[in-house]
C-alpha cells in the first residue's frame, strides 16, 4: 500500500513536471515568433528605396561557383579574419602593460558584439524565407548579401532586410547596403 501511494506521488509529480516544461516551451515559442515579427509595415519603401537611403547593389556569381558557395567562401573569410585579429589581441594582451589589456578587453568585446549582431541579422533574415545571408558590419555600416529569391530583389525585401537591420543595430539607413546574390 505503501508503494502505491509513492509511486502515485511520483506519477502526480512527474505529470506536473512535464506541464510546467510544456509550458515554457510554448512560451519561449510563442516569444520567438513575436520577436521575429513582419517587419515590412513598420518602414515608408519610399524613404528607403530614396537616394538617401540604402545602397542596393548584384553580385553575379557566375565563375562556376554556386551561390551556397559564395556564402561558405564569405564566412570562411570573414571568420579568418576575426580569428586573427582575435589572435594579435590575446598575444598583445599576453605581453602588454595592464592599461593595455583594458583597451584589448574592449577591441575584444566589440568583435564579439559585431560577430553576434551580425549572427542575429543573418537568422532573422533567413527566418523571413531568403536561401541564405551573409551580414558583414565594418566601422561605416553593413552590407547584408541576400540569395536572390526567386523574381529577383524587390522594394519589399529591401524594405524587410534594412527593417532588420534598423532593430538590431544602431545604424542608419545610409549605412545600410544590401547585395543581391544571383
Amino acid at each position: 500500500m505503501k508503494n502505491m501511494k509513492n509511486w502515485q506521488k511520483n506519477l502526480i509529480a512527474a505529470a506536473i513536471l512535464v506541464v510546467v516544461c510544456a509550458g515554457i516551451y510554448m512560451n519561449w515559442m510563442y516569444n520567438n515568433a513575436q520577436s521575429a515579427g513582419d517587419f515590412t509595415d513598420t518602414l515608408d519603401t519610399e524613404k528607403v528605396m530614396s537616394q538617401d537611403g540604402i545602397l542596393l547593389e548584384t553580385e553575379d556569381v557566375s565563375s562556376g561557383d554556386t551561390v551556397m558557395e559564395y556564402f561558405a567562401a564569405v564566412r570562411l573569410s570573414r571568420q579568418q579574419a576575426r580569428d586573427s585579429a582575435v589572435e594579435l589581441l590575446q598575444e598583445a594582451m599576453a605581453y602588454g602593460e595592464s592599461t593595455d589589456n583594458s583597451a584589448s578587453s574592449a577591441q575584444l568585446e566589440q568583435i564579439v558584439q559585431t560577430a553576434l549582431m551580425e549572427a542575429q541579422i543573418e537568422s532573422l533574415v533567413i527566418a523571413k524565407g531568403y536561401t541564405d545571408c551573409v551580414a558583414y558590419m565594418s566601422d561605416d555600416g553593413i552590407s547584408v548579401a541576400v540569395a536572390s529569391p526567386e523574381g529577383g530583389i524587390q522594394q519589399t525585401d529591401v524594405s524587410l532586410i534594412s527593417d532588420i537591420v534598423l532593430t538590431q543595430t544602431e545604424l542608419s539607413l545610409d549605412q545600410i547596403r544590401v547585395v543581391e546574390v544571383v
